[in-house]
């Protein structure tokens, strides 16, 4: 899902961020806090400020206020991966409700990279949940503010890696859970070679369609019955895929054909 930033981001000074290369991708820069409220946050602090945000992911060791979509909390135990990024202008105002599927693959060929013997295991929920052996394990928050010259968009990630939340609607899992000891810095090189291979792949919205492509192949539950909340109410039918847009098609049992912008995805064979 893609959220608006606020109009004014917050007046408050950042913490001390410090940024550094990263090996191996120039013009990605990265910095790293001990502990934080949100890194989304600490973001929009820093480039409020005046600093040059452009290409920096910001990681912590914990986060206290991490959120996900909707305003929901997004457990955050030291040991997880907690981390955003920032871009300006990544593409043109009108491809940037593009943007959730272009951070869903990304993250998807992370994982799936990390889980090299593995990697069929790895499927995306409609349309950035990332799943595991059909548990989500990651979740994200994009935040997008397009009010002044630029457009400037903030991705918060947050992947399991040691633990995973309880009191989800649908099964999540960790890697530890799955046998798996991986060190949140490891998880940060993997996201960023992929978001920047995936970036230029997508050329600023040139190139839906490979990430289209993408997406498809590895998504979960086209052609199973599938419930989706929105703002008012309550749909049901069965998932066709995805439009050129990236809206999820959905077929109803009366024959109408909805194409969902935003909403919460369930698949009953999924949920508790």
């Amino acid at each position: 899902m893609l959220k608006a930033l606020p109009r004014h981001y917050s007046k408050r000074l950042p913490v001390l961020i410090d940024p550094g290369p990263i090996d191996g991708l120039p013009g990605w820069r990265q910095a790293h806090l001990f502990e934080v409220g949100s890194t989304n946050e600490e973001l929009k602090a820093y480039a409020k400020s005046g600093h040059d945000a452009d290409r920096l992911w910001l990681t912590a060791g914990e986060q206290k206020t991490g959120k996900g979509r909707r305003g929901r909390n997004w457990l955050s135990p030291p040991g997880n991966f907690h981390g955003s990024v920032f871009l300006r202008d990544p593409c043109d105002q009108q491809h940037l409700g593009f943007l959730p599927l272009i951070c869903a693959v990304a993250v998807h060929q992370a994982i799936a990279a990390l889980l090299k013997h593995q990697p069929h295991l790895v499927e995306i929920k409609w349309p950035n949940d990332v799943l595991v052996n059909g548990a989500k394990c990651c979740g994200m928050l994009i935040e997008a503010d397009h009010s002044n010259t630029h457009i400037q968009v903030i991705i918060g990630c947050g992947i399991n890696l040691i633990a995973h939340p309880d009191d989800t609607p649908y099964p999540a899992t960790d890697f530890k859970t799955l046998g798996m000891d991986i060190a949140p810095s490891h998880v940060l090189h993997h996201l960023a070679s992929s978001l920047d291979a995936v970036l230029a792949q997508w050329n600023r919205g040139k190139a839906n369609q490979p990430i289209l492509d993408y997406w498809t192949t590895h998504a979960r539950g086209i052609g199973d019955q599938t419930i989706i909340n929105l703002a008012d109410r309550q749909i049901e039918g069965v998932c066709e895929g995805i439009n050129s847009q990236g809206f999820l098609l959905l077929r109803e049992p009366s024959g109408r054909l909805n194409e969902i912008s935003a909403g919460d995805v369930f698949y009953p064979h999924m949920t508790k």
